[in-house]
């Protein structure tokens, strides 16, 4: 027997069905969900949460025609199916298979490519504006959630999008969840709009009352503004969207697609500025995804009966593991120690931290420039903050990181987790510009450990220092167990791993357990490679690294960054400096900082970054035609 979603092949085919049809349709796009995620992995309890508003937008609205924008793409996956993309779902953020956030480059109906939170407000307002400038017509649907609203730039969006007046459709798909809870006082504000539906109600009655009051009602309509006004206060706090100048509507079940369906099609005629706050459940439909919202927001492979992850016999912690046991260790010792993270406690390895000592953690929401800046006051003050942020996420807080704290030299420590390739989640999410990003700043030290006893020692290193500090380190387990003691590392100093004359092989980070495995491979084909963990990539260990090169002749640096001012950038730089001539220096990284989906095994070994390619491009570099021999 045929399904409701064989028969949905694009938009156009759900307005055929009865609304009365489309909560059928919904269970079965949780279903075909469901199955998919938990194989492959993915944002399953975002996008179980808005399965019935996806379908109300799209029923009402036509897309493409009329522009549906999706903050960060969290919430994405009912929106992909609707639209083409059914047959392909079960290879969604697998190497050439589907992206699992919106791309423009793969569908008309993903209107803005997103991946970073709190953008869709400012995209939405740009096509609106860009549609009033060529007169045109259509409507431009903004769906923010998923914690959006606790970004800055959404609010200064908001602030704009009120005085400019066009006409904009925002839903706020508020699910009180990012990664983790949402926190903030608009969270606050938010609580209490979702419990005080009396305002409402009131205004409509004012105003109905007021209408039927023969040939003088519409006057003294006017002139209830006041009254209204002092009402609005009264009964609804702050009525911060409607000071801003949106229309607000709401809140309303975001589960009830008949309210939402009308609510859609009246608000087609309303000029402005529109806020529909729609209230949904975070995993709603899978009892598992509803009781831990924050385990399914970005969820591996697990058992879809009972919730549980599929197992791993790898036993070793990940890289975010150290480092949360490891800065609880060292805040033991020293109360000066305070953790800040922007709504990735979970995600970074600091839960355990904030439960030990909530007054020493903050999580400051979607809002990393807030907590750039934030912990170079703390610093300032003589604490010692570390700044747990995703690679990717970091990058967004540039302009702070270079003028609120390397400018004033404040020693704040930056845990750059998920540094290098990171997988499924693709392009928007590698953190593969960090040390592009960070290398050149004044006073800045950038460590890169290569397995979590180094990460450890970094950590307790960092402390010592009186300057800015960032320490990048990938995402997924590392090779050793966790660490129990750490001790400081020599600062620009690396560590000489294997003796060679034939070829240096200098690699950072996670590169130094395949450049091991290349050395290996080299000696079965008669090249002696010497290897060295950089572990600093500024200050690069120049007596170490000049010595090799000079000895070597021929020089390999691997790094898991793009190739543009990354590692090699600065070993090449070194090398011009110190006046080392008739060197031949190859750079092994991503030569593409767009680099696709996939698993990170896959894709780092796709641009030749595991022990096998490793040993392939050195022995190019020898002249050795001789193919790897990897058993």
């Amino acid at each position: 027997m045929g399904t409701l979603l064989d028969s949905i092949h694009n938009p156009a085919d759900l307005k055929k069905l009865k609304v009365s049809d489309l909560e059928r349709l919904a269970g079965e796009i949780r279903e075909l969900m469901i199955n998919v995620i938990s194989k492959r992995g993915g944002h399953l309890a975002s996008s179980l949460g808005v399965v019935e508003l996806t379908l109300a937008l799209h029923f009402v609205f036509n897309a493409p025609d009329d522009r549906i924008i999706w903050d960060v793409g969290h919430q994405c996956y009912a929106h992909k199916i609707l639209t083409g993309r059914r047959e392909q779902f079960d290879k969604i953020r697998c190497h050439k298979g589907i992206s699992g956030f919106p791309k423009r480059s793969e569908s008309a109906y993903d209107v803005f490519s997103v991946g970073h939170s709190s953008t869709s407000l400012s995209a939405a307002l740009g096509i609106a504006l860009a549609r009033d400038l060529r007169r045109q017509k259509f409507f431009v649907v903004n769906v923010i959630g998923d914690g959006a609203l606790t970004g800055g730039m959404a609010l200064e969006a908001l602030n704009f999008a009120g005085e400019i007046k066009t006409d904009l459709i925002v839903i706020l798909n508020d699910n009180e969840m990012s990664i983790d809870y949402n926190v903030g006082g608009l969270n606050s504000y938010l609580a209490k709009l979702r419990t005080n539906p009396k305002y409402y109600r009131f205004k409509e009655d004012l105003e109905q009352m007021l209408e039927r009051i023969p040939a003088i009602g519409r006057t003294v309509l006017r002139s209830a503004e006041r009254i209204k006004d002092s009402l609005k206060y009264l009964l609804v706090p702050g009525m911060l969207f409607e000071e801003l100048g949106f229309t607000y509507l709401g809140p309303i079940d975001g589960h009830s697609i008949p309210i939402m369906v009308e609510l859609f099609r009246e608000v087609k005629g309303v000029k402005g500025p529109v806020l529909i706050h729609v209230v949904t459940k975070k995993g709603k439909g899978y009892r598992y995804a509803e009781m831990e919202p924050h385990r399914f927001h970005g969820v591996g492979p697990f058992n879809k009966d009972t919730g549980e992850p599929l197992c791993q016999n790898d036993s070793h912690p990940t890289f975010s593991e150290v480092f949360g046991s490891t800065i609880e260790k060292l805040a033991e010792d020293d109360r000066s120690i305070v953790a800040i993270t922007a709504a990735m406690a979970s995600g970074t390895g600091l839960e355990n931290f904030a439960k030990k000592w909530p007054d020493r953690f903050y999580d400051v929401g979607i809002a990393e420039q807030h907590a750039v800046t934030m912990s170079a006051g703390l610093a300032a003050e003589g604490f010692k903050p570390v700044v747990a942020i995703y690679s990717t996420f970091l990058q967004r807080a540039y302009d702070q990181i270079l003028h609120d704290v390397c400018l004033q030299n404040l020693p704040v420590v930056f845990c750059l987790d998920r540094a290098g390739a990171v997988g499924e989640d693709g392009e928007t999410h590698n953190g593969l510009f960090d040390l592009a990003y960070l290398r050149h700043l004044p006073g800045m030290v950038l460590m890169a450990p290569s397995n979590g006893q180094e990460l450890a020692s970094a950590l307790k290193t960092a402390f010592t220092l009186d300057c800015p500090v960032a320490i990048r380190y990938p995402r997924g387990k590392t090779e050793d167990p966790l660490p129990e003691d750490f001790f400081e590392l020599p600062v620009g100093k690396g560590e000489l791993l294997c003796e060679g004359e034939d070829i240096l092989i200098l690699a950072s980070g996670a590169m130094v357990a395949p450049a091991l495995q290349a050395h290996n491979l080299l000696l079965k084909s008669g090249i002696k490679s010497c290897v060295i963990n950089a572990r600093f990539i500024k200050p690069l260990d120049r007596e170490l690294i000049c010595y090799w090169a000079k000895k070597c002749r021929r020089v390999l640096t691997v790094e898991d960054h793009i190739l543009c001012g990354g590692f090699g950038s600065a070993v090449l730089e070194m090398l011009e400096e110190e006046d080392i001539k008739n060197v031949h220096l190859k750079r092994l990284g991503f030569p593409s900082p767009f680099t696709g989906q996939g698993s990170r095994k896959d894709i780092l070994s796709l641009y030749g970054l595991s022990g096998e390619g490793i040993a392939r491009k050195a022995l190019s570099i020898c002249g050795v035609k001789e193919k790897v021999r990897s058993k």
